[in-house]
């Protein structure tokens, strides 16, 4: 039986482009998104998907709950905690926030970074935050809000940091960080000393997702390394000579913990959502 991810609908709310979308590892009906906009969105899921003789740009997946707002820049990440109950945000204003999602409101301010905060992260229990930045350092917090520690010694990256994890074995605590001087770093959690730096990387077992910079999402057969899918939304403008006409295209992405569901954040502020069919 052969799968392909299919359409199923949109998701409006932001008014610039979506920088990150983080759905939660129970796989409740709600999901986090972030923006250009200044805002991060909590999303209620209806599912409310495209029939077969339907549109999908035209079926709610899913609508806004709550709007957080505090950040003064854009907000370039967001993810959850385990529990669901809080989200953690990095904007360009320098800062981090941990927001109670049940309330909407800011319970903490992380501030030491010196330029924009591209990249923020959970550990596995939720006691320890790592965020990354322009600046080129990683530093570790504790949900109080305080830093505990900076990387950015001769180890670190020379460039801006633009993606950092906690990694889940909790055996060997590590922290791995990707940069803009086109390495991948990992660092012990203990002492946030290099253990090593990586030369290449790989991806999930079946698929390598890639986003294009234009306006499809390729989805790649790992043992083929053939293009299995191209997900174009079928609510593109079409291509126009105008030159004041804007490109639509992907900007984030983000899988259902159960991997049936990718969403997708496109730069009109919009997300579309597409699930697996068999068939």
């Amino acid at each position: 039986m052969a799968e392909t991810l299919v359409m199923k609908g949109v998701m409006k709310g932001h008014a610039d482009m979506v920088t990150a979308i983080a759905a939660p590892i129970d796989n409740t009906d709600m999901i986090v998104t972030s923006s250009r906009d200044k805002s991060v969105l909590v999303w209620t899921l209806t599912k409310d998907t495209a029939n077969s003789s339907m549109d999908p740009s035209t079926a709610i997946y899913g609508v806004p709950r709550r709007r957080l707002t505090g950040h003064s820049h854009f907000v370039q990440d967001v993810v959850l905690s385990s529990d669901g109950q809080f989200a953690l945000s990095g904007s360009w204003d320098g800062e981090l926030r941990l927001w109670d999602l049940n309330t909407g409101a800011t319970t903490r301010r992380f501030v030491g970074h010196t330029k924009d905060v591209l990249s923020v992260a959970f550990s596995v229990d939720n006691r320890q935050i790592v965020s990354a930045s322009r600046d080129r350092t990683i530093k570790l917090w504790n949900t109080l809000g305080e830093c505990k520690y900076t990387i950015q010694d001769a180890d670190g990256h020379s460039n801006w940091v633009s993606c950092v994890r906690f990694s889940p074995n909790i055996l060997q605590p590590t922290i791995v960080s990707g940069s803009w001087d086109r390495t991948v770093k990992v660092w012990n959690l203990t002492n946030c000393k290099l253990r090593c730096t990586l030369a290449g990387h790989g991806g999930p077992n079946r698929y390598w997702l890639c986003a294009a910079t234009q306006e499809s999402v390729k989805i790649w057969d790992l043992e083929s390394k053939s293009i299995v899918q191209d997900l174009k939304p079928t609510d593109a403008p079409q291509p126009t000579s105008s030159k004041k006409q804007k490109i639509l295209y992907c900007s984030s992405l983000s899988w259902s913990s159960d991997g049936s569901t990718l969403f997708t954040g496109y730069s009109d502020g919009s997300i579309r959502v597409w699930e697996i069919s068999r068939y």
